[in-house]
């Protein structure tokens, strides 16, 4: 199965991006190729449909915008890889949970190359890193979040995505509660040590979604519960 094209979109406002995506998905027929849309954006707070104003603590003179997507509130900024797999999911012959697995364990793969320990949280999409001074509560305890994740799946079509914090102000997010959690610390490739640029983590990540998004075997039901 052919891969996703990587579309490489540079620096583009969210909202822009946002329409452009509805546009694509709702244009696309069966023989539409995939495509990845990589981007990083000016400062944004986007805010999911299941989003609560409560998780604003702060915005300030950051925009706010409500999206489609799922999920609650975060953060997208300079420094921070933003990917949209813009993917056909019957073509793929998945649903949307193994959609999430295999865009997570992109990132993780992606935060092994660059030596860091990615983790996946049953319940709580995205990716979270060990972090010992985390006061976030019950399964989050102890680790702190370094990549968003939330899409929007119509007519079995996915848009939005992930967002990788490599060498970010992290500040906005003190502004927030990151994904709906208080007291989840957010991190970046940069607090871990390591010396990435934003070019070098959008390249390995744009890699790794498009070889999970591009096999059409499932992963096993054990393996997207785990």
């Amino acid at each position: 199965m052919r891969a996703p094209r990587v579309v490489a979109l540079g620096r583009a406002e969210y909202l822009a991006t946002w329409e452009a995506m509805r546009a694509f998905t709702a244009a696309r027929d069966a023989d539409t190729p995939d495509e990845l849309w990589v981007v990083e954006h000016p400062p944004v707070f986007t805010l999911g449909q299941a989003g609560k104003r409560d998780h604003l603590l702060a915005p300030g003179d950051i925009p706010v915008v409500a999206t489609d997507r799922g999920g609650q509130v975060t953060y997208h900024g300079p420094g921070q890889v933003v990917v949209y797999p813009l993917v056909d999911l019957r073509r793929l012959g998945i649903y949307v949970k193994e959609l999430v697995f295999r865009i997570e364990r992109a990132v993780i793969q992606s935060l092994d190359h660059f030596g860091v320990d990615g983790r996946r949280v049953r319940g709580a999409p995205g990716v979270y890193v060990p972090w010992p001074d985390s006061n976030a509560a019950g399964e989050l305890a102890g680790l702190a979040k370094i990549a968003a994740l939330g899409i929007k799946v119509t007519r079995g079509a996915s848009y939005h995505g992930v967002a990788l914090n490599v060498a970010m102000d992290l500040s906005p997010f003190t502004r927030i509660n990151p994904c709906g959690y208080a007291g989840l610390p957010t991190v970046d490739l940069a607090t871990l040590g390591r010396s990435v640029t934003w070019q070098q983590a959008a390249d390995v990540l744009a890699e790794r979604l498009a070889q999970h998004l591009s096999a059409r075997s499932p992963a096993t039901a054990a393996a997207i519960n785990a």
